[in-house]
């Protein structure tokens, strides 16, 4: 009886703990910079319009793209005067529209934040970093990183990339086209808002001078772009195949006279998760080699998405010019950027992909999260903060010796590479 009163016990435990768990939390084997910052962090949402687009998701006629004002929702965490224990509720969906097998089902999940709490002033502007979801995804995808860095010390903007998003998938050219221009007009118009007498939040808040780009999968795709890995020309081929010999997207193709990738110089580093495109080809050596921002790669080995060998590895291996490094998660496939699957992902009779949107079949996603949490911290703590003592945490052996790795408590720098 006592036997089956203690199992009963651990089980209302284990229920117990698992309940209170909000994304970002470090687990018990979490590594040394995964653990959240000294602030607590603020988080508002503000829409910004780039006007006078060409409407690729509406397809062209005779080659000629009509335009449009292309909205974007953009999530912004910062440092705040606020509760540091503060917890909040983000809105997501799982399904994809307009797929009538995957309907879209509203839910929420938990973070650690204050919706439009008051910015905390420093005694310098905070460094920025961009981050840019997945084909489809939303600008809560990663949120136990957003916030991560805001309680770190930066001001963080997550893009809702319009006709990339589960609610509104739209047709694949307009992602492809998109990508590195929302990147560049979310950085310019939160420069824009930061500065001093603006009327924003931002005013003197961020610091777009000294800026992260981050992104995943189809953000990968569009960082590297907009670091400087121009695309290969015969992509353009294609582009214009698929849209009525339209050549808009010329303007990211390496060589191209309106190719500016590179050239910014407020973009200090790059992280790109599971970049998508090599493996169909998006870049060749030329478009790689101009690549010249230090860049982090995380990937999983067994991608099945953007490709491991011959997709991710080929990029960071082709990127001849930079300071680079790739983190490999060994066994894994392509989500190694996102939250962990909510508990309504586990329902019986839904669509699997509800539960793959997030989960890898051999890596606990928590675990990659605070892994995440860790490298990026290290990274953007030394290029765009200067910390150099974060440097023991990169300059790494590839793998893990029977020491282990700096920052890894004992018997858990397992499963990992590090080439740099």
């Amino acid at each position: 009886m006592l036997k089956k009163i203690t199992l009963f016990l651990l089980i209302g435990l284990s229920t117990t703990l698992s309940a209170q768990f909000i994304y970002g939390d470090p687990l018990p084997d979490a590594p040394a910079l995964s653990a959240r910052g000294e602030h607590a962090v603020g988080v508002r949402t503000i829409t910004i319009t780039n006007p006078d687009q060409p409407n690729v998701a509406a397809g062209a006629k005779e080659g000629t793209f009509t335009s449009y004002d292309r909205d974007l929702k953009v999530e912004i965490w910062y440092p705040a005067d606020a509760d540091l224990n503060a917890t909040i509720e983000y809105p997501e969906v799982m399904g994809q529209s307009p797929d009538t097998t995957r309907p879209i089902i509203p839910f929420t999940f938990l973070g650690r934040a204050t919706r439009d709490a008051k910015p905390k002033k420093g005694t310098s502007p905070y460094p920025l970093v961009i981050i840019s979801h997945g084909y489809t995804g939303s600008r809560y995808l990663m949120t136990y990183l957003t916030e991560n860095l805001a309680s770190k010390g930066y001001v963080v903007a997550a893009i809702e990339h319009k006709e990339s998003t589960f609610t509104d998938a739209g047709p694949f050219p307009a992602t492809l086209y998109f990508r590195p221009i929302d990147i560049v007009f979310t950085l310019d118009q939160i420069d824009a808002r930061s500065k001093a007498g603006s009327d924003s939040f931002l005013s003197g808040l961020a610091d777009a001078s000294n800026t992260a780009i981050v992104g995943y999968s189809m953000g990968g795709y569009g960082v590297l772009n907009v670091g400087g890995a121009g695309y290969n020309p015969q992509f353009a081929a294609f582009f214009a195949a698929q849209n009525g010999g339209n050549t808009a997207i010329s303007r990211h193709i390496m060589g191209d006279p309106a190719y500016k990738g590179g050239t910014d110089d407020r973009i200090k580093a790059v992280v790109a998760l599971a970049p998508w495109g090599k493996t169909f080809q998006v870049w060749n050596d030329e478009g790689l080699a101009n690549l010249k921002k230090p860049t982090f790669f995380i990937a999983g080995s067994q991608d099945d998405i953007s490709g491991y060998e011959n997709g991710i590895k080929a990029i960071y291996e082709g990127a001849v010019n930079t300071e680079r490094y790739l983190l490999t998660y060994e066994g894994a496939r392509h989500n190694v950027a996102p939250n962990p699957a909510p508990p309504e992902a586990l329902a019986p009779g839904l669509h699997i992909d509800e539960f793959l949107r997030y989960a890898d079949s051999v890596w606990d996603t928590r675990r990659m999260n605070n892994v995440n949490q860790h490298f990026i911290t290290a990274f953007l703590g030394l290029k765009l903060m200067g910390k150099t003592e974060y440097s023991k945490y990169l300059n790494l052996p590839e793998v893990a010796a029977e020491k282990g790795w700096e920052g890894f408590k004992p018997r858990t720098a397992v499963g990992l590479t590090l080439e740099k």
